[in-house]
C-alpha cells in the first residue's frame, strides 16, 4: 500500500476507535438475534405476508431469505425512471432462487437538475438526510435478511446508504439504472449556455441544446455527482463489478439486477457467508472513496456525502484525510466537465474497471474490503458482458483504448487528484481543481460580496462585474437556506474568465458535480449564518486563494479584521414557499459542511438529540 493511504486509513481508524466499536457492537448483536420474521408476533407476521401472493408460503415458514427493496423510482428523474420495472425482476429472481422480495418502501427522489436556481433547490441538500429516514422507516418493517437499494442520483444514493447503514447487520446491494445514450457533445452544450449567459443566444436555441443533451431514460451523462455516486459504489465493494455505466433496457443491465437479487440472498446471515453492509463500509472503503474521488476528479457534493456516510458508519473522517490523498493520487480520467468526453466515452476506454485496477497496482486502493459479489475489490475490477444468455465477467481492457479520456498511472492526466482543502483566516473549504487551468488555481483580487446568485447575476446584467474580482456568495451554508448548488454562476463566471478577467467563486454554498473551470472555494466553514468570518468580508478586501498551497484568507489589516462585526444574515427567502417553511428543524440540526452538513447526528456522531 502507498504510505500515506496507509497513513490516512490507519488515523481514521484511530480517531474513530470508541465510535466504531460502538457501530459494530450494535449490529452484531442485532445479527445474533436471528432471523428477523420469525421473532414477530402472528399478527405482525400475517400482516408481513398478507399481499405476498405465491410468496406466502416462504415467508410464513421463515427459512428462505426475503430481500427488502427501497425504492427511489419517480419518473422526474432520467435516471430513475428504468428503475420502475426493477421490482418485478427482482421478485421473480428471488423466487426462482428460493427466496422473495418485497418492495419494503419508496424514497423521495429529487432532480437537482430540474430544480437549479429554484427555491426547490433549498431542500436538495435536506433531502439526502430524508432519504436516510424514509430508508430506515422501510426496512424497520424487521421482514428482511437482506436489502437492495434502487437509486442513482444526487443525494439518492448517499442518503439510501446512509439510512441502510442504521441496518448494518443487512448485506446490502446497491442496483443501478446506467446511463442515457450520449447525447450532444458537452462543449457544444457549454458554449451555447455562455452565449446566452450574454444574450447571444435566445431562450429556444438553449432549450433545444439541452433537450439534445438531456433526451432520454437513464443517467446524465457529465461526471456529475449522479455518475460519482456510480463510481464510488463500485471502488466501495457496494455493487456487483461492473454494474455502474452499462445502460438501461438491455440485456446486459437486465442480467446484473437479476444476478444482484440472486447474490443478495447468497450473503445473509442464514447462509455461510454472511456479508453485512456495516463491515463493508469500514475505514478502508471510505479510503477507497475518497482516492477514486481524486483520481477520477469526481464530484465536489462527495466532500460532505463521504463524511456523512462514514459518520453513520461510527467513522469520523475530514477534509485533511481527503486533501492528503488526493495530492498522492493521480489524475486518471478526463470526463466533462473536466474534459470533452463523457462517462460512455469513458466505459468505452476501459471503464472504471481499468481505473480501479490501475489504482490497486499502485497500491492507492485496499483490495482487502468484503464486497458484496462475494470476492475482494481486485474482483470488483471485472468488466460484465453476456455470453448468449449468460452473464460472465472477464479482465477490463490490458490498456486504455483512449488515452484522451482514460489514462494509467504511469502517463496520468495529473500527479495529483482533483480536489484540494483550502484553510485561513477564512476558514476552511474545499475546490475541485481537475477542471481549472493551472494558470486560474491562484488569485488575489478585491472581493465582490453578494447575498444570493440572483445578486450576481444582476450585477452582471448591469455591466457592474468589471477588471479582476472574487465573488463571494455568503448566506448559502446548511443552517441559512440549506446550502443551494450555485451552478447558475459557473455560465457567467466562465464567461468572464473568458473575456481575460481572473475570476474565482468563494461562498459558504455548494457549486455542483459539474464544477467547472473557474476556481471555486465552496463549502465554506464555519459558514455565515454562524458569525463564520466570511460574514466579515467587505466590497473591495483582498482576498487570496491558492489552491495548490492550500491557502484560503482575506489580506486586511489584523487591528481592522478583528474590530468588524459580522454583517447581518440576509432576510429574504430561504425560509417560506416551496415547503422550506417544513425544513427549519434540519436547518437548525445541521453540522457543518466539513461533518457532512448532517442534521442526523450531533457532534459525538450519535444520532441527534437536538
Amino acid at each position: 500500500m502507498h504510505p500515506t493511504v496507509e497513513r490516512v486509513t490507519a488515523r481514521i481508524a484511530e480517531r474513530s476507535r470508541a465510535t466504531r466499536a460502538r457501530y459494530l457492537q450494535r449490529i452484531d448483536a442485532a445479527r445474533d438475534q436471528g432471523p428477523a420474521r420469525m421473532r414477530l408476533s402472528c399478527g405482525n407476521l400475517a400482516h408481513g405476508f398478507a399481499a405476498a401472493g405465491t410468496d406466502k408460503p416462504a415467508l410464513r415458514a421463515g427459512r428462505a431469505g426475503n430481500l427488502g427493496i427501497v425504492t427511489a423510482y419517480n419518473d422526474m428523474l432520467s435516471a430513475h425512471q428504468p428503475l420502475e420495472q426493477y421490482p418485478a425482476l427482482i421478485r421473480m429472481a428471488a423466487r426462482n432462487a428460493g427466496g422473495s422480495a418485497q418492495v419494503a418502501g419508496g424514497v423521495p427522489a429529487m432532480c437537482d437538475g430540474v430544480t437549479q436556481g429554484r427555491a426547490g433547490m433549498e431542500l436538495s441538500l435536506f433531502s439526502r438526510d430524508t432519504i436516510a429516514l424514509a430508508t430506515a422507516v422501510a426496512l424497520s418493517h424487521d421482514m428482511f435478511d437482506a436489502a437492495l437499494m434502487l437509486g442513482v442520483c444526487d443525494k439518492i444514493v448517499p442518503g439510501l446508504l446512509i439510512g441502510a447503514l442504521s441496518f448494518g447487520h443487512l448485506p446490502v446491494l446497491f442496483v443501478p439504472a446506467g446511463p442515457m445514450p450520449s447525447g450532444i457533445p458537452n462543449r457544444e452544450k457549454a458554449a451555447v449556455r455562455q452565449r446566452h449567459a450574454e444574450g447571444r443566444a435566445s431562450r429556444e436555441e438553449l432549450l433545444e441544446v439541452e433537450a439534445r443533451s438531456y433526451h432520454g431514460p437513464g443517467t446524465c451523462t457529465f461526471y456529475g455527482t449522479a455518475n460519482s455516486n456510480q463510481m464510488l459504489m463500485e471502488v466501495m465493494g457496494l455493487h456487483l463489478p461492473g454494474a455502474a455505466f452499462v445502460h438501461p433496457g438491455t440485456p446486459l443491465r437486465d442480467a446484473l439486477t437479476v444476478a444482484a437479487a440472486e447474490q443478495a440472498l447468497r450473503i445473509t446471515a442464514l447462509g455461510d457467508d454472511w456479508r453485512p453492509l456495516g463491515r463493508t463500509v469500514d475505514e478502508k472503503a471510505i479510503v477507497n472513496a475518497m482516492v477514486g474521488l481524486a483520481a477520477t476528479g469526481g464530484s465536489t457534493n462527495h466532500a460532505i456525502h463521504l463524511v456523512a456516510i462514514a459518520r453513520a458508519a461510527g467513522l469520523v473522517v475530514d477534509w485533511d484525510d481527503l486533501d492528503a490523498l488526493s495530492r498522492v493520487t493521480p489524475l486518471l480520467a478526463r470526463i466533462y466537465p473536466n474534459g470533452s468526453a463523457d462517462v460512455n466515452h469513458f466505459q468505452a476506454a476501459g471503464g472504471l474497471g481499468f481505473a480501479i485496477r490501475e489504482l490497486l497496482g499502485a497500491g492507492l486502493l485496499h483490495p482487502d474490503i468484503a464486497c458484496v459479489h462475494g470476492g475482494d475489490l481486485r474482483q470488483q475490477a471485472m468488466e460484465p458482458w453476456l455470453d448468449d444468455l449468460a452473464l460472465r465477467w472477464r479482465e477490463p481492457p490490458a490498456r486504455s483504448l483512449d488515452d484522451t479520456v482514460l489514462r494509467g498511472v504511469a502517463e496520468p492526466f495529473d500527479s495529483e487528484g482533483g480536489l484540494r482543502r483550502l484553510d485561513g483566516n477564512l476558514g476552511r473549504a474545499v475546490v475541485k481543481v481537475s477542471a481549472v487551468a493551472p494558470e486560474h488555481r491562484v488569485i488575489t483580487a478585491p472581493a465582490r460580496v453578494f447575498d444570493s446568485q440572483e445578486a450576481v447575476l444582476e450585477a452582471f446584467a448591469g455591466g457592474l462585474l468589471e477588471g479582476d474580482f472574487v465573488a463571494v456568495v455568503r448566506g448559502q451554508g446548511p443552517r441559512a437556506n440549506g446550502m443551494p448548488e450555485l451552478h447558475r454562476l459557473t455560465p457567467t463566471l466562465g464567461l468572464l474568465q473568458d473575456r481575460g478577467q481572473r475570476v474565482a467563486l468563494l461562498t459558504d454554498g455548494r457549486m455542483s458535480g459539474a464544477s467547472g473551470k473557474v476556481l471555486a472555494a465552496i463549502h465554506l466553514t464555519p459558514e455565515s449564518a454562524d458569525g463564520g468570518p466570511v460574514a466579515r468580508l467587505r466590497d473591495g478586501d483582498l482576498v487570496h486563494v491558492d489552491a495548490g498551497a492550500g491557502v484560503l484568507e482575506a489580506r486586511v489589516d489584523a487591528a481592522e479584521w478583528d474590530s468588524r462585526e459580522p454583517a447581518p444574515p440576509p432576510t429574504a427567502g430561504g425560509q417560506w414557499g416551496m415547503g422550506r417553511e417544513l425544513f427549519g428543524l434540519m436547518r437548525r440540526s445541521a453540522g457543518t459542511a466539513e461533518q457532512g452538513a448532517c442534521s442526523l447526528f450531533d457532534e459525538a456522531d450519535r444520532p441527534c438529540t437536538h
